[in-house]
C-alpha cells in the first residue's frame, strides 16, 4: 500500500485492490463475466492491482468492479442505491502489489468521495493535481477524516468516475 503523510502527521494509506479480491476478479469479475486478458500495446492503463500505469506489452484486463459492495459485504451493511460497478484495469496475472511513493495516478484532477459506515455516500471534494506543491490532495483527505461520519474514501478519474483506490480512516 502507499502511504502519505500530511504535515500534521495523519497517515493515509491508498488501497489497491485485495490480492483475494484480484482472484476473485480474475475467474468472473463483479458483473459475472469471465476475464479477457490482453498485452497492453500502449501502456498507461491505471492498474488497481498495483496502483501504477501499465508499461506497454504487459498483459492486463478490464473488469467490472463493484468496491463500495465488496466493502459493504466485509462491513454487514447494504448500500443500497448507492451501490455501483465500473470498470477498473488489473493486471492479467498475479503481480507484486504496489510500490510507489506520493501519490497513485498523478498529474490528472481527481474526486475524493467520501462514504458513511452505512455505505451511503456523505459528498466529495474535487482535488487538483496531486503532484502540485499546495497539498490539496492530503487537505481532501483530512477534511474528509475529520468528519466523524466519515467511514472511507473513494479516489476517482474526474473525466470517467472510474474507481482508482480507497482511503479508510487512519
Amino acid at each position: 500500500m502507499t502511504t502519505h503523510t500530511t504535515m500534521d502527521a495523519t497517515t493515509y494509506t491508498a488501497r489497491p485492490i485485495d490480492p483475494a479480491v484480484l482472484k476473485d476478479l480474475r475467474t468472473a469479475d463483479d458483473a459475472d463475466r469471465p476475464m479477457v486478458p490482453f498485452a497492453d500495446e500502449e501502456g498507461g492503463a491505471p492498474l488497481r492491482c498495483c496502483l501504477r500505469r501499465s508499461e506497454p506489452g504487459e498483459r492486463i484486463a478490464l473488469v467490472s468492479y463493484a468496491p463500495l459492495r465488496r466493502w459493504a459485504a466485509g462491513a454487514g451493511v447494504d448500500p443500497g442505491a448507492y451501490d455501483e460497478q465500473g470498470p477498473v484495469f488489473i493486471h492479467a496475472d498475479d503481480c507484486p502489489g504496489p510500490d510507489l511513493r506520493g501519490h497513485p495516478f498523478p498529474g490528472a484532477h481527481r474526486t475524493v468521495r467520501r462514504y458513511s459506515a452505512e455505505g451511503r455516500i456523505l459528498g466529495g471534494r474535487l482535488v487538483g493535481n496531486p503532484e502540485a506543491f499546495d497539498g490539496a490532495f492530503d487537505k481532501a483527505f483530512a477534511e474528509a477524516f475529520a468528519d466523524p461520519e466519515v467511514a472511507l474514501v473513494h479516489v476517482r478519474a474526474v473525466e470517467y468516475g472510474c474507481f482508482l483506490y480507497e482511503v479508510r480512516r487512519p
